[in-house]
């Protein structure tokens, strides 16, 4: 490349900044949204395969390892069983076992999913990179009756703290089962996770036990149960899944093939993590499909050089002409074309790098807020393929109109035309 004939290239393209700078725009376009598709790709990606962390096992009933997961993570589908508290004191006074959280689902509220579970559910449930639940308002529930709402739960039914609510028994939209005379107390919200954490209702395994007194085989009594008294036993004989955190990562492997070898009780233990990259290759579709449609817009974007350059060659063959008679060699002539193809995709790529990362950092953090899903800040990878690709994919769009321009004889281009 020599620097005479890039200088002429630049100097070529300033002689039609109108057209070029409309060339431009819309390439920086493409650019941008290229790169907003790509990194919210690779924001869902991650929020997905972290949608929880911190967590080495989750323990169900014998079954799929996706379907342990969609239950108990993503409160989607219901269990093939449960499981029994004595399966769930061995897991959790097993060696190596740092603490075990039990959850116990079958219940709802107007559509939503209640999670029975313990305090320690708050302390140690985690998503994202090893972010723990945190509370915008209230605090944890300290005995029955007492309900920690997610966030989407709370702002779409307009629940505060001290609201009162009652379950519903099924996990339906419409139930017609409510357990009635067992009024729960809002004591706590969730701060937005962006995980189904938001989308949970949250009250300690007693209440559970507490609203089905008297129920059998799912079949509510004739009369409301009485209120339980002070002291009365409410410990369940049965928990949904059981999430468990080892003291030592190297006896992972280890605990999980006692467990599914336990014979004490048929029992899956799975990794969330092995689970959630399972379970997104089946769902990993849509993902390929964004990418397909992004490369197909920088595609759209990268046709208007073609467009612009072959637009301008009939206006162009004095110009060319000019050179010739000048001294220009043919080659000469096409690099020229070529180089302008290359510079406009570089400029243009260089503009919608910075607007994709400005516009990035002025709504990445309420997107993290609200979706929970935390962009990649600054230049990354797909950045760097961008400021390689685009001058490259740029020069060959100019190839057509070059080859056109050489095409121009020399006295067509000095000829007037009357």
């Amino acid at each position: 490349m020599r620097f005479p004939l890039l200088l002429l290239a630049i100097k070529s393209l300033a002689n039609r900044k109108v057209s070029i700078a409309l060339t431009v725009v819309s390439i920086v376009l493409s650019v941008t949204l290229f790169l907003g598709v790509e990194k919210i790709r690779d924001g869902v990606r991650e929020s997905f395969n972290s949608t929880v962390s911190g967590t080495e096992l989750i323990v169900g009933a014998r079954g799929g390892a996706i379907n342990l997961l969609l239950y108990s993570v993503f409160r989607l589908g219901d269990p093939t069983a449960n499981i029994s508290w004595q399966s769930y004191e061995l897991i959790s006074t097993a060696p190596n076992v740092d603490w075990a959280v039990p959850i116990s689902l079958g219940d709802s509220h107007r559509g939503y999913r209640v999670v029975g579970t313990t305090p320690a559910y708050f302390e140690h449930y985690g998503y994202g990179r090893d972010q723990r639940l945190e509370f915008s308002a209230g605090n944890p529930f300290a005995g029955i009756y007492e309900v920690v709402l997610g966030a989407d739960v709370a702002s779409r039914l307009d629940y505060t703290i001290g609201s009162e609510l009652v379950l519903s028994h099924g996990i339906g939209d419409v139930s017609f089962s409510e357990h009635t005379g067992h009024d729960f107390r809002v004591v706590g919200i969730l701060a937005p996770t962006g995980t189904p954490v938001d989308r949970s209702v949250h009250v300690s395994l007693e209440s559970i036990e507490a609203i089905h007194e008297g129920w059998q085989a799912g079949i509510a009594p004739g009369a409301v149960a009485a209120l339980p008294t002070t002291g009365e036993d409410l410990t369940p004989e049965s928990v949904t899944a059981i999430f468990v955190g080892v003291s030592s990562p190297i006896q992972i492997l280890n605990l999980q093939r006692q467990i599914n070898t336990y014979r004490g009780e048929a029992l899956t233990a799975i990794m969330p993590g092995v689970a959630l990259g399972q379970l997104w290759q089946v769902i990993g579709t849509a993902e390929r499909a964004f990418a397909a449609i992004s490369l197909l817009v920088v595609l759209v974007g990268l046709t208007g050089i073609l467009t612009a350059l072959s637009s301008s060659i009939h206006e162009r063959r004095r110009e060319m002409a000019v050179l010739r008679a000048a001294g220009a060699r043919p080659r000469d002539i096409f690099l020229l074309l070529v180089l302008e193809a290359a510079v406009v995709a570089l400029v243009a790529a260089v503009i919608g790098i910075a607007v994709a990362n400005a516009a990035f950092a002025v709504i990445g953090g309420m997107i993290t807020q609200r979706y929970g899903i935390s962009l990649p800040a600054g230049i990354g990878v797909e950045e760097v393929w961008v400021l390689v690709l685009m001058p490259l994919a740029g020069a060959a769009m100019g190839v057509w109109p070059a080859v056109r321009a050489l095409r121009n004889a020399l006295s067509d281009g000095l000829s007037i035309r009357l």
